[in-house]
Order: structure tokens, then sequence, then C-alpha cells
């Protein structure tokens, strides 16, 4: 069966695919949508995702967009020891949380300052640097006691949060306030497998 990851390397919505890929050793086909020049508004494109947006896997007959829908896919079907996804209903919900925050204020804050800076996005970088304070603060008071988001090993949950946070200083958002989520992202750095995402030199990371 193949296994093919549409994205793009500056995407954290992709890398959070492409590193749940690496963790589980599930050997993909990476195709790097171009997205500069529409090639995510083709016909052929939209038929894999009509919101014509990055990720979209195909993984044999089957074929998911959104990120975070992919994870759980993957790590229900693939991680036969359930560490990535446990079946426990507590620790489930606790993950859908921390997917529900990749989705929400990291998303409409760290990763949307990004988006400011590397993509030119006409969105206020002001606002998003608030709520990435708010986020990063939250994150940063619940890693002071717990190694990982959502229990004592690394789930989905760390997965998705991961890029945006990594990359916040691309968006003018410092880390250097939050020492808990930076040894945090330490950690995630630190699995077998792990592959990082592409940088750009924008922002605090210039």
């Amino acid at each position: 069966m193949t296994t093919i990851l549409y994205q793009h390397p500056l995407s954290g919505h992709s890398h959070r695919v492409r590193l749940l890929l690496a963790l589980l050793k599930i050997d993909a086909t990476i195709h790097h949508v171009d997205l500069m020049n529409g090639e995510h508004k083709t016909p052929e494109f939209l038929a894999k995702n009509a919101a014509g947006q990055v990720p979209v896997l195909e993984d044999g007959e089957v074929t998911l967009s959104d990120s975070n829908a992919i994870l759980v896919y993957l790590a229900t079907r693939y991680d036969k020891s359930g560490h990535w996804y446990p079946e426990d209903p507590i620790q489930r919900a606790r993950i859908q949380k921390y997917l529900s925050i990749a989705a929400g204020p990291v998303a409409s804050g760290p990763a949307a300052a990004r988006l400011v800076n590397v993509f030119g996005a006409g969105l206020d970088i002001e606002h998003a640097k608030k709520v990435a304070a708010t986020i990063l603060g939250q994150l940063n008071d619940h890693l002071a006691s717990n190694t990982w988001l959502a229990g004592t090993d690394p789930t989905i949950a760390d997965v998705a949060n991961y890029a945006y946070i990594a990359h916040a200083p691309e968006g003018d958002v410092s880390l250097a306030s939050y020492p808990y989520v930076t040894r945090w992202l330490s950690k995630i750095e630190a699995l077998p497998g792990f592959v990082p995402m592409v940088g750009t030199q924008v922002g605090l990371a210039a």
C-alpha cells in the first residue's frame, strides 16, 4: 500500500503529520505542493481536498485532510502499542483538549503571527502576539509539573502543538519567558525519529 503526504515544507500543519509518520516509522512519499504557483487550487488537488489546503494524506484507498484528523487516523491505524493515542477515555479527552488548543489559540496566536512574517498574511500581528502570550503562559504553567501535554508519555497532543510553538520566534514571539515550554520542545526533538520543520530567518529567528 502506498502512503503519500501532500504538504508544504513551511506549513506547521503539514509538519505535524510528517513528524508522526516519522515517529511511527511509516514509509511515506512526500509530495511538496507548490503553493506559490497555486497547485493547491488546481482541480486535481481540489479533488483531494475541496478546501484547497495542505496537508492531505493518501493511504492506499483512503484520502484524508485536516492535520489533526490525520494524526488520529495514523495513530489509531498504525500504532499497535496505543502509545500515541491511548484508548483510555480520560486520556483521549485530555488529548482532544490539546488538539483543540492546536486548532484554536496556537493557530490564532503564534501560528498567525508567523504567517504575517513568513507569508505576508494580512493579519493583526499584535493581536496574534497577545494570544500567543496567553496560551504560552498557560502551557508553561502546565508543563512546570508535567513532562508531556496529555499524560506521562508523548501523544499526538504533543505532535499537534510542536511546530508552531517551536517556530514562534519567526512571528516575533519570544520563548525566553517560558522555560518549561522550551524544555518540552527539547523533549520532542529528542524523540527517536524526530524530523525538524524547515525554518525561516525572519522575526526573532533572523
